[in-house]
């Protein structure tokens, strides 16, 4: 057995509130502590979007009411709320810009929405910004002008990576991360993931899967990533396989078996695994540290992913049928077993909000 820290997802959606059929915060946390995370922070996209303080309280009593890991929730950019978020933003995870894709009370149509958020955002927590290929590239842009950090989720492409790469080479405040499923899939999967055209919602995700080589050349530009998150997006198989499928893929459960492989392969070492997964998430989102907390996994325990085995409510895998190497057996969370052996001990509720209380 070898003991690492717990590990932190930076990027998770747990469906709740107005989507608790795809996941909520009891079995989304308990996917996270099957997969070795101990915290996670939660998107603001619901329905309703958690976008002041009103809707920002119904997503932390869900979340207190059931998270069996410690979290912390974001608060999502409008067109008009720029003065309501930051008067919560010290009890945020951070403020979520969707300046690509998104709907209803979170769409930024254009730049003067942007600048009002910059200019109001004082916090110290960075801005977050789903940003895409050139509209990524003016979000670094608006970095430098209101000389305020930002983090940029789910980088996909050679051209975002290389772009990242300069901005940092300059010393503009930009951070990123990578999810596991634009490191280990690509566009070549499709036949695999829709089953040979059958399940074609199967393949759905933002950003949508890219080439081999723009998946190699986050391999090459890895020191350029800060951190590895899942974009955890579930939704279920029948939603999936609609005529309307939802992009998105869970991801809390497989990530780390994902990666220790690759350390077992030698592609990583474990050391570039927390770097990415405990101390840049920490060191980024302003996080403290958890006392008393680590996960014990046995290395050598080789295995086949299966969706039958995961405790998301989403209830399927991109990853489905992939031999790893690495398994969680156990999670000690602020010095109580919360999970052992496949079964998640700990209660609804025992998850603690990091940024309301110390943790003891």
């Amino acid at each position: 057995m070898i003991k690492i820290p717990g590990l932190i997802d930076v990027h998770v959606h747990m469906r709740e509130p107005g989507a608790a059929h795809k996941e909520d915060w009891s079995t989304g946390t308990a996917a996270a502590l099957a997969g070795g995370v101990t915290m996670v922070l939660a998107m603001p996209n619901t329905t309703p979007a958690i976008f002041n303080a009103d809707t920002f309280e119904v997503a932390l009593s869900a979340a207190k009411r059931s998270a069996r890991c410690d979290y912390a929730q974001f608060i999502g950019a409008g067109s008009e709320n720029a003065a309501q978020a930051v008067q919560v933003a010290p009890r945020t995870a951070g403020l979520k810009m969707y300046l690509d894709m998104t709907y209803g009370k979170l769409r930024l149509d254009d730049m003067t929405l942007w600048q009002n958020h910059f200019e109001h955002w004082t916090s110290p927590f960075p801005i977050v910004v789903h940003a895409e290929n050139r509209s990524m590239a003016a979000a670094i842009l608006f970095a430098v002008i209101y000389d305020h950090p930002i983090h940029i989720a789910h980088v996909s492409t050679r051209e975002e990576i290389l772009t990242i790469r300069a901005a940092k080479e300059k010393g503009i405040k930009v951070t990123c991360e990578v999810t596991p499923h634009h490191l280990f899939l690509s566009a070549e999967d499709f036949p695999q993931l829709s089953r040979n055209g059958r399940f074609p919602g199967r393949q759905e995700v933002r950003p949508r899967l890219t080439s081999p080589s723009d998946v190699q050349a986050l391999w090459d530009n890895l020191e350029v990533i800060d951190c590895f998150a899942t974009d955890h997006a579930p939704h279920t198989l029948q939603e999936k396989d609609g005529d309307e499928p939802p992009p998105g893929f869970p991801g809390l459960e497989t990530a780390l078996p994902l990666f220790l492989t690759t350390v077992d392969q030698g592609k990583l070492s474990l050391d570039d695994v927390l770097t990415r997964m405990v101390d840049n998430p920490r060191r980024i989102f302003h996080l403290p540290f958890q006392p008393n907390t680590w996960v014990e996994i046995d290395p050598e325990l080789t295995y086949t992913i299966h969706q039958d085995n995961l405790f998301t409510k989403s209830g399927w895998t991109p990853f489905e049928g992939r031999k790893v190497r690495g398994k969680v057996k156990k999670v000690v969370l602020r010095g109580e077993t919360v999970y052992q052996s496949g079964e998640v001990l700990a209660k609804p509720g025992f998850g603690r909000d990091v940024r309301s209380q110390a943790l003891q």
